[in-house]
This record gives structure tokens, sequence and C-alpha cells, in this order.
């Protein structure tokens, strides 16, 4: 990828979002595949890169869409943010993607909170509503949720396990989530 394409915020409305990869630039993008497939009972390779692109899709929402995700809590698996913790211990060029090759073009600070705290609050129904904010704009910017993503998005594997919802259905769930009644206010109403 040319240098000036690589440092360029992306913007969906021009084209598709840019793979983590594209984001990471490939040494950084195979360095972190390597160092979490070397851990102890490491997945896959096929897995990881999986992971890490969930990350960059998390990270590219946020950049995206500071006003709407910002301070939520955080709606993917421990492994995603485990990979983002990496990525910020790369500090020169965690502040170059988020500066320079997410599309917000500004710093996303990582604040962890106590397990004290995550238990009090927000609350059953408000933590439902915040994590379901992010399917509508995940499906507009990458498509609906594939068996890849799955299992590392703590909200769509909740209403795909638990819930009983196809990827179909959870898909559908972003074309009528601003419908008062439609299927989001019904996946809402079941948790």
């Amino acid at each position: 990828m040319p240098a000036s394409a690589a440092h360029a915020p992306a913007d969906t409305a021009t084209g598709p979002a840019p793979t983590a990869e594209e984001l990471l630039g490939p040494a950084l993008y195979d360095e972190v595949v390597r160092h979490f497939t070397a851990k102890p009972h490491a997945p896959s390779a096929a897995v990881v890169r999986h992971q890490v692109r969930e990350c960059l899709r998390y990270l590219y929402l946020v950049s995206r869409h500071p006003d709407r995700l910002g301070g939520l809590f955080l709606p993917v698996e421990q492994d995603i943010d485990e990979i983002w913790h990496y990525l910020i211990l790369q500090t020169r060029q965690y502040r170059e993607l988020c500066e320079q090759r997410l599309p917000g073009g500004h710093f996303i600070h990582h604040r962890s909170i106590s397990y004290d705290t995550y238990q009090q609050a927000p609350g059953r129904k408000a933590a439902a509503e915040q994590a379901l904010r992010w399917i509508p704009l995940y499906t507009a910017a990458f498509g609906p949720f594939d068996a890849d993503a799955l299992p590392h998005w703590t909200i769509v594997r909740f209403l795909h396990d638990e819930l009983g919802l196809s990827l179909g259905e959870i898909a559908a769930l972003a074309g009528d989530a601003q419908t008062p009644g439609g299927p989001a206010a019904t996946a809402r109403d079941r948790t």
C-alpha cells in the first residue's frame, strides 16, 4: 500500500473500511499474530487473525463514532482487549494508528475499571442498550457479523447463543435499530 494511503484516515462513505493488516501495516500485523500464537495454549493462527481483525474493527468504530460509542462498556471479549493492550504498548505505532490511520484521527485512550465498579454500573438494561448500539454501526462498516466474529463480540454471542438469534436475524437488528417495537427492541426486552 502506498505510504499516503496508509496514513489517510479511512472513510466508509468513499469505500470499504480498511483491513486490519492495512491499518497496522504488514510488519506490526505479523508481529501481533506471532506474539499471540506463541503464547501457551494459544488458538490457531487463523483464530488469532480473526481476533486481530475484530480488535481493529472495534478501534475503527470507536474512532469513527466517538459521539455514540465513547464511554461505553467494552463490547468485546477479553482476547480482543488483550490485543488492544499489546498495541497500546507499541506507543509510536499505536499513536500513528489512532491519529493517522483510523477515521477519527484522534488518540483512543483505554481506561480500566475495577471489577466491583463493573458489577455496579451501568445496570443490566443500560448495558444491553449500550451493547446493541454497536450492531448497526458494525454492520454498516463491515457487513453482517460472520461466524469468525461471533466469538469475540459479547452482545452478538449472547444474542446468538442465549437468545437463539441467527446471524441473519442479528444483521436484521441493524436495519431495524431505530424502529420502535422492531427486532432491536424485542431483543432488548428479552434481556
